[in-house]
């Protein structure tokens, strides 16, 4: 079997398990996913929405971001770790947005990258989920899993497995396919262990194959 129809198969049996596929990420503006994705830098996604329920209700606009201070945002998000550098680039983007995109997210991977702190995972989601491209967002549930799986050499490197990903996902399956790998990689395929009995992809996978 090659990696593409293990692949078709892997995102099959996903399905099963995860009909639906969302971001866990709570937001309602673009711009809200494109913050929350920048505080989610070594942070859980549960703590980044605690954080972003109040964030979001003291800075209710772009523009209230622009117009706060560095200080005044991060004192909201201390909690998320490497705070002053998160409200450095959450008020810099928000300049940024208004000043050179009328208020809107930029749709291209090369304008996305521009934005302070921005690099291709939170590029890659904002394009999957703001404007539904195709979108190959290389986290570390998907690294580490796709790695285990044999889809991918292993490597650590997010734009490598972003590239290996690209030659055997189908475009149209890749924004569900990453949501579902961080649902899969907290419920069974965590970073502390693989649980491998009773794992859904076990047949499909190297790693699981390999354990007794």
């Amino acid at each position: 079997m090659t990696k593409k129809e293990r692949m078709i198969e892997v995102v099959r049996r996903l399905k099963d398990v995860y009909p639906e596929a969302v971001c866990a990420l709570h937001y309602t503006h673009d711009y809200e996913l494109l913050f929350a994705t920048r505080l989610s830098a070594q942070c859980t996604d549960a703590r980044v929405n605690i954080v972003t329920e109040k964030l979001f209700s003291d800075f209710p606009t772009l523009e209230s971001f622009a117009e706060a201070s560095e200080e005044d945002i991060a004192e909201v998000i201390k909690s998320c770790g490497l705070f002053r550098t998160k409200a450095r680039d959450l008020h810099a983007s928000a300049v940024m947005l208004l000043a050179e995109y009328g208020g809107r997210v930029p749709d291209t991977m090369e304008e996305l990258l521009r934005l302070p702190g921005v690099g291709r995972k939170t590029a890659n989601l904002i394009l999957g989920d703001i404007y539904g491209q195709p979108a190959y967002v290389c986290d570390t549930h998907c690294i580490r899993i796709t790695g285990r799986l044999g889809l991918t050499d292993g490597s650590k490197d997010p734009l490598s497995v972003e590239k290996q990903l690209r030659a055997v996902l189908p475009p149209e399956e890749s924004n569900d396919f990453c949501h579902r790998l961080v649902l899969f990689g907290r419920d069974t395929c965590t970073a502390r262990k693989a649980n491998c009995d009773g794992c859904p992809l076990r047949k499909d996978c190297d790693y699981g194959k390999a354990q007794k």
